[in-house]
């Protein structure tokens, strides 16, 4: 008897069993994180906040989430919530566990980089006349990203093989797809080793796009680096004063 059967790992990887898992495990993902990028930002903001209410509820969001297990919060977000009358699919269970875990790490992901812009631009923009809200979305969050991509692409990594937790709702993502097809044959080595096939293609694809994109925010950076926003602003009302 042998060992490993290649022909029936090739079968595993190419069914279309296996393939819908996949796709569902890139669904999660992906919804998950663009839930924790949103979450995330509005964590953000609201640490930097004037109202001290928003600071607070901002630091227990994150106390919680990052003080309890992810686990944890997965099987309460599926098992509590129906005693409150919220009864949600395994599916929306496991994008909103999941997005809300995220967000409190987004969160300091996305207020390292609107840290990282320097507080003169900050005030260069506020004596255009631009409100708070204008200076963040114009000013801050188009430099932020650049300096963010990084670590959300190692987020979203991360979070693609997060995502195996989900199985223990029964939400049919590549692992469970892998186990139970194992369960029925026994073949644990070929079902297992074709899922962990699955989970290097998708992470090798993330990691090319995730290169890309920061090499072109590099170039973008560059052409930008000699004049700034702010600073191409002050010089157009500059310009305009003399005009005058």
């Amino acid at each position: 008897m042998a060992l490993i059967s290649p022909g029936l790992i090739v079968a595993y990887v190419f069914s279309a069993r296996f393939f819908d898992a996949a796709l569902m495990t890139l669904l999660i993902s992906i919804s998950a994180l663009v839930g924790g990028m949103a979450v995330g930002l509005l964590l953000a903001v609201l640490q930097e906040a004037r109202l001290a209410p928003l600071r607070l509820f901002a630091v227990a969001y994150l106390w919680l989430f990052r003080g309890t297990p992810v686990l944890l919060q997965l099987i309460f977000v599926f098992n509590v919530l129906p005693a409150f009358g919220i009864v949600l699919p395994g599916l929306a269970c496991a994008i909103l566990a999941l997005g809300l875990n995220e967000g409190a790490y987004m969160a300091e992901i996305m207020r390292s980089g609107i840290h990282a812009v320097g507080a003169g631009q900050r005030l260069a923009a506020r004596a255009l006349g631009m409100r708070d809200w204008q200076v963040m979305r114009w000013v801050v969050l188009p430099q932020a990203l650049r300096i963010i991509i990084p670590p959300i692409g190692n987020q979203f990594i991360g979070m693609l093989k997060l995502s195996a937790l989900v199985s223990v709702i029964a939400v049919e993502e590549l692992l469970l797809i892998a186990n139970q097809t194992a369960s029925a044959n026994f073949h644990y080595l070929e079902a297992l080793t074709a899922a962990g096939l699955y989970y290097l293609a998708m992470t090798t694809i993330l990691m090319v796009v995730q290169a890309f994109m920061e090499r072109a925010f590099r170039r973008r950076g560059r052409r930008g680096a000699g004049l700034r926003l702010t600073q191409r602003l002050l010089a157009a009302t500059a310009d305009a004063g003399q005009v005058r």
